[in-house]
């Protein structure tokens, strides 16, 4: 209960109050997946049974993946400093190197068991296969080395001592079917490299030179066996020398600190470099000193630059279509990357469309097709439109690229709204598919839309009919009439949502206790644009009061009056609809000398049931037999809220008697 005290006949001030009321397309994606590894001696890559082998010296173990690099196994038995692979030619056995162990494991690939082991030099750290055997290369610090383990007799006899002379043991490689060995120093600079012919069984040397590089990181000899291509440090491209000399024989133009190289069987070229803020990944065609096509690698730590290459991170599937890079970031995570059909050039395919355009006028669209390596004469490209009334696009003619790589067609778009031309290249066998896309705001026309009842105020409850209107459209004849009451805790609430009747109306009622934006959409089609229009209407609020402790109820002076004796205080009982935070304004008015006089407006909470009480106290001898009236109003703004329109409670009437 609210109590108000006041001594009627003594106040006659006049004070009224009111307030106012938002492209590359590849053949197959290449794939990245998180190796369970804290370092990297080599990569190999089983095409026959499509798995990837990667040792982690650190760990002591070989991780076997599958293409994607979902792991399909650890192999962790005696395997401390595991580093150097090699494969043999049918891809059924594994060599590795396991430098702590002074050993060379055997793996069966197709079971990933290993089946033998072979006894070696000291520190073994790479392993290659020439001329029917297993060459390794051996030997700590000022010790390094080269043996052989012959592979052609069932003893596995093991030769060591074959060269002496590197600072450590060095990195191996040959091609698979020739008799020519090549080794790099990794721990020197400038490093060393040589070249032997071991058809005799000996690695007899052919050439040996002192490169103007550092430390070999990785190389590896081309397939016909001519040439080898090294990953050092510095210069910064990736060095090639013939094997026959090591004569100078080229080089492949890639960027600062050459770490990693692979050959496909067709002689194409990776080459990959520890480059933080550049491509990281080069491929090149034989012979050909620029790279057709780059990689950067992402940055996946949130440093300042890329993911970093690891040293002899690169290795070819063996038919050439996928190439593989381990990589590893600022924390210490090392990924294995897929990247598939890397030795195509990459192709770039640009559409250049109008902005803006007239529906079913004609429009022109240019573009071009660019490679690394020129694109083959009387290339075409496939063009879809894609708008409104073809949601899933419609083919259009296709378009011969000028010899210029530039090309354009004319179309005639029959839709309005968003109309976008995606413009492809399939690709061939020297380069990658591709697709670019344009869109072009197409001019559309403006419907017609009413919607009735703007600016009404009604009635607390009061069902009001909505009639939106719509004019003439294509195809589209359905509206929306969405109703959001005032306040937040009401939703904006879909209405009605329909196809509007043969006089374009659709019309919907709504029960109204609060004030109301009521909204008609309409969302357009391929010839009319989407359109929607508003309406504000008021509710008032449903306000009632009783007064009790009266003796008697009486009409006098052209009102029905409450008698109250003067030692009875007035009690007012004002019901409304309840609202968070909401007030009654409890109006009170003195009649003299035939006008009514306001005193100030007080405002009492309401409770949560909508129920608000007035008391009158004190002493009502002076107000004997003056003529009082009070009422309550809710006033939007001032009562606390603003979800209802202003509305003012009917009067009551009372005084008091001896």
């Amino acid at each position: 209960m609210r109590t108000r005290t006041i001594t009627a006949a003594t106040t006659l001030a006049v004070l009224f109050s009111s307030a106012a009321l938002a492209a590359t397309t590849p053949a197959f994606a290449d794939g990245s997946a998180l190796l369970p590894i804290k370092s990297i001696g080599d990569i190999v890559v089983d095409g026959v049974h499509q798995q990837v082998f990667i040792s982690d010296p650190s760990n002591g173990k070989i991780v076997v993946t599958d293409y994607s690099g979902n792991v399909l196994k650890q192999l962790t038995s005696d395997l401390s400093g595991v580093t150097g692979l090699e494969l043999s030619a049918d891809s059924g056995t594994l060599y590795a190197a396991v430098r702590d162990l002074d050993a060379v494991a055997v793996i069966d690939t197709a079971t990933d068991a290993e089946t033998a082991r072979y006894a070696v030099g000291d520190k073994p750290r790479s392993v290659a296969l020439a001329d029917g055997r297993l060459w390794f290369g051996y030997g700590d610090s000022a010790e390094g080395n080269i043996g052989s383990v012959d592979l052609t007799n069932d003893q596995h006899e093991v030769t060591l001592n074959q060269d002496n002379s590197w600072y450590s043991a060095p990195v191996l490689d040959a091609a698979p079917g020739t008799d020519i060995l090549v080794a790099g120093d990794r721990d020197t600079s400038p490093a060393s490299l040589t070249s032997y012919d071991v058809s005799s069984g000996t690695a007899t040397q052919l050439a040996h030179i002192r490169t103007d590089g550092s430390n070999v990181n990785d190389l590896q000899v081309t397939p016909d066996g001519k040439d080898v291509v090294v990953a050092s440090g510095a210069p910064y491209y990736h060095q090639i020398f013939k094997t026959s000399d090591l004569n100078e024989d080229g080089k492949y133009t890639s960027i600062n600190y050459p770490n990693a190289v692979a050959i496909a069987p067709d002689g194409t070229v990776a080459g990959g470099s520890d480059a933080l803020y550049n491509s990281d990944i080069y491929i090149f065609h034989p012979g050909s000193s620029e790279a057709v096509r780059a990689y950067d690698l992402p940055n996946t730590s949130g440093g300042s630059g890329s993911d970093e290459l690891a040293a002899a991170g690169l290795a070819w599937a063996p038919d050439g279509s996928r190439l593989f890079a381990v990589s590893y970031n600022g924390n210490g995570a090392y990924s294995l990357r897929e990247y598939d059909t890397p030795g195509r050039a990459a192709t770039t395919v640009t559409v250049n469309a109008p902005a803006s355009a007239t529906r079913a006028k004609q429009l022109t669209v240019t573009g071009t097709v660019s490679s690394t390596t020129a694109l083959p004469a009387g290339t075409q490209v496939t063009v879809v439109r894609t708008d409104l009334d073809s949601p899933n696009g419609k083919a259009l003619p296709a378009v011969t690229v000028k010899a210029d790589g530039t090309y354009s067609f004319i179309d005639t778009p029959p839709a309005g709204g968003k109309v976008t031309y995606t413009v492809s290249y399939a690709g061939d066998a020297e380069h990658t598919a591709a697709s670019g896309k344009d869109t072009v705001d197409v001019s559309r026309a403006k419907p017609t839309l009413t919607l009735n009842n703007n600016g009404k105020v009604y009635s607390y409850g009061k069902d009001v009919k909505f009639t939106a209107h719509l004019g003439t459209t294509y195809k589209n004849r359905t509206v929306e009439i969405w109703a959001d009451p005032f306040g937040s805790d009401k939703p904006n609430k879909l209405a009605k949502s329909g196809k509007v009747d043969s006089h374009g109306n659709l019309s919907v009622t709504l029960d109204l206790k609060r004030d109301t934006k009521v909204t008609a959409k309409f969302t357009g089609d391929a010839r009319w644009q989407p359109r929607s229009v508003s309406s504000s209407v008021g509710a008032k609020v449903s306000i009632s009061m009783t007064a009790s402790r009266q003796y008697k109820t009486e009409k006098v002076w052209g009102q029905t009056y409450a008698f109250f004796h003067k030692t009875k205080n007035p009690l007012f009982t004002t019901k409304m609809p309840y609202y968070s935070g909401r007030s009654q304004r409890f109006d009170f008015q003195v009649y003299y000398q035939g006008k009514w006089y306001s005193d100030d407006s007080k405002y009492f909470a309401l409770a949560t049931s909508g129920i608000s009480q007035v008391e009158f106290t004190g002493s009502h001898k002076d107000d004997v037999g003056w003529r009082f009236r009070v009422r309550s109003d809710y006033v939007n703004g001032t009562s606390g809220d603003t979800v209802n329109s202003t509305t003012y409670g009917a009067w009551k009437y009372f005084t008091f008697t001896s």
